[in-house]
C-alpha cells in the first residue's frame, strides 16, 4: 500500500466500511493516472491548470488521491492532457480486454462486421445451450408474482426453488434491510453476486426468484441471462402497486406521497433491461392458476 493511502485510511472514520476503502484507492488510482498523463505530454501542473481551468491546488490534491474530482473536472483535464475522460478512470482487466476487442473490431474492414457479428451470435447461442441447463430465472420489478409463480412452477416441474434474497440473508447472517443499512447496496450487489453463483455451481435443474433489482449490476445480470433461462414476469404498475401494499413491502417507496410515479419511472427505467430475457409472462388481470399455467407452457421447450 501506498505512504498517500496510508495516511488517507488513518484520516478515515473508525469502522470505515469496505466501500470507504474502496473509494479511497479509486480515487488515489485517478491521481496516478492524472500524473502519468501529464508525464507522457511532459507538461507540468502549472501548465495544465492553465489549459484545463482548474486551479494548480486542486490539481495538487487530485493526483495525492484525495481531490475526489467530479466528472466535469475530469473532462476539462482530459481535454487539456487531449486524452480521453477513460483513460483517467481506472479499468479492470475485464475492462482492458473489452477495449482491446473493440481496437481490433475498428482495425477491419466495415465490410467485416455482419459476419463478426453473426459469429459472435452463434457461439453465445451454441454456448447457451450447454450453460444454462436446466435452470430457470424469474426476473421482473417487485409485485408481479416472480415468488409466488416460482414456488409453483418448481413444485410442477420436480425442481428445487431458491429466492436470492433469502440466500443472500443467510449468507450474511440478517435480512436484506439491516445488510443495506448497515452495509451499503454495494455490499448486497456482492452477496447477491456471490449467492448466484453458488446457486448455479449447486443446480442444474432450478427455478430461482431474483429481486427486482438484479438488473442494476450488470455484470450479475449478465451472469444470470448466461447461466439461466430467464422469464421477465411483467404486470400493469397498478397491479404491481396493489400486491405491494398487500404484501406489506412498500420499499423503496416507503414515505414518499408519490408512490405511483416512482413505480411507474423504475419501471420504465428497467424495462430495456428486463426485456433481455428470452420470455415475457404479463401476470396482468390473471390468476395464480392461470398464470402458473401459462408460464408452465412457457418453459417447456427448456425442461
Amino acid at each position: 500500500m501506498s505512504e498517500t493511502q496510508e495516511k488517507r485510511r488513518e484520516k478515515a472514520a473508525p469502522g470505515a466500511s469496505n466501500e470507504s476503502s474502496t473509494s479511497i484507492e479509486f480515487a488515489v488510482e485517478v491521481g496516478r493516472l492524472v500524473r502519468r498523463g501529464r508525464a507522457r505530454g511532459g507538461i507540468t501542473r502549472k501548465q495544465l491548470a492553465t489549459e484545463s481551468g482548474i486551479s494548480e491546488r486542486y490539481l495538487a490534491q487530485i493526483e495525492g488521491g484525495y481531490g475526489n474530482p467530479s466528472m466535469t473536472v475530469l473532462k476539462a483535464v482530459a481535454d487539456a492532457l487531449e486524452t480521453s475522460v477513460n483513460s483517467l478512470l481506472p479499468s479492470d482487466a475485464r475492462q482492458e480486454r473489452l477495449h482491446r476487442i473493440m481496437d481490433l473490431v475498428a482495425r477491419m474492414q466495415p465490410s467485416d462486421w455482419a459476419a463478426l457479428e453473426q459469429h459472435i451470435e452463434a457461439r453465445l447461442v451454441e454456448g447457451a445451450k450447454s450453460e444454462r441447463a436446466h435452470r430457470i430465472a424469474l426476473v421482473g420489478l417487485r409485485g408481479a408474482g416472480k415468488s409466488t409463480l416460482g414456488r409453483d412452477l418448481a413444485g410442477r416441474l420436480g425442481y428445487p426453488f431458491v429466492e436470492l434474497n433469502r440466500v443472500v440473508e443467510a449468507e450474511y447472517g440478517a435480512s436484506i434491510s439491516m445488510l443495506i443499512e448497515m452495509s451499503g447496496v454495494s455490499t448486497f450487489r456482492r452477496y447477491e453476486r456471490a449467492s448466484l453463483e453458488k446457486v448455479i455451481a449447486e443446480h442444474d435443474k432450478v427455478v430461482i426468484a431474483t429481486a427486482g433489482g438484479i438488473v442494476s449490476s450488470p455484470e450479475t445480470y449478465a451472469l444470470l441471462l448466461r447461466r439461466a433461462h430467464t422469464v421477465w414476469v411483467k404486470a400493469q404498475p397498478q397491479e404491481h402497486m396493489s400486491r405491494v401494499i398487500a404484501q406489506g413491502d412498500f420499499r423503496p417507496m416507503s414515505e414518499n406521497r408519490e408512490a405511483m410515479a416512482d413505480l411507474v419511472a423504475i419501471l420504465d427505467a428497467r424495462s430495456s433491461d428486463y426485456a433481455q430475457a428470452e420470455a415475457e409472462l404479463d401476470t396482468s388481470g390473471q390468476s395464480v392458476e392461470q398464470s402458473g399455467g401459462n408460464l408452465l407452457k412457457l418453459v417447456q421447450d427448456w425442461t
